[in-house]
């Protein structure tokens, strides 16, 4: 009997996790393995059970101490590195162009939005395709993507400047020298790519550059969407 593929999911929506458990649950092929309500619980749960595919919510606080949204640009990279073999699916009420492509350019294979119905009915077979290697975008995720023209006077930021941006945000309290320790980089390294994204963008300080970031989504927003309040 072949193995069944193992899925993880953070996400923080109760609903939500028991809607993948009964869905999840009634496939031969798949089996929900676990689940928790912010990232740093996630990690954790990711070195005690053997996890082949993780789903990630756009949204979820960093930890039960930390309110802010998880640096999910900096949160994919991590696990791929720590778990070469796993694979990585989005799904969010979040619909920002520029964030859906940052995901995946961060590692992803795939998108869904909550709205995708039909997404949702057949979670587990897009399961089975991405764990083989496929991407799954919920249609209004690949519209987005097939528009990646800037729109004028919108900067671009290297998939680096806004994995730096994404920490920096989640963890506003934590001097520049832990958050450039956290990306496995030098403190210059660090600076350089802070003051090039505060060029990009316009500004002068890391909290404008915050600022402008969410507000033309490119990393996840101070607060989940309304849909999911």
């Amino acid at each position: 009997m072949p193995k069944k593929i193992r899925v993880a999911a953070l996400d923080d929506h109760l609903g939500i996790i028991d809607g993948y458990w009964y869905r999840l649950n009634q496939s031969p092929e798949v089996e929900m393995v676990g689940a928790a309500a912010n990232a740093a619980d996630f990690e954790k749960l990711l070195t005690t059970k053997a996890v082949d595919l993780v789903f990630l919510d756009v949204w979820a606080p960093t930890s039960p101490d930390n309110s802010n949204p998880y640096p999910i640009l900096h949160f994919i990279p991590k696990l791929l590195e720590l778990y070469p073999h796993l694979t990585v699916l989005v799904i969010s009420a979040v619909n920002e162009r520029t964030l859906i492509q940052a995901v995946i350019d961060a590692g992803a294979n795939g998108y869904i939005l909550k709205e995708d119905n039909v997404a949702i009915e057949n979670l587990a077979a897009i399961v089975g395709a991405v764990s083989n290697g496929g991407i799954h975008l919920s249609p209004k995720a690949g519209e987005q993507l097939r528009q990646r023209k800037r729109k004028a006077g919108e900067p671009a930021l290297t998939p680096r400047q806004l994995e730096a941006l994404s920490l920096a945000a989640s963890h506003p309290e934590w001097p520049r020298t832990a958050l450039a320790q956290d990306m496995a980089i030098s403190n210059s390294t660090f600076r350089n790519l802070l003051h090039n994204s505060y060029l990009r963008l316009g500004v002068n300080t890391l909290s404008a550059a915050i600022f402008r970031a969410r507000q033309l989504g490119m990393i996840t927003p101070q607060h989940p969407p309304l849909a999911m309040r």
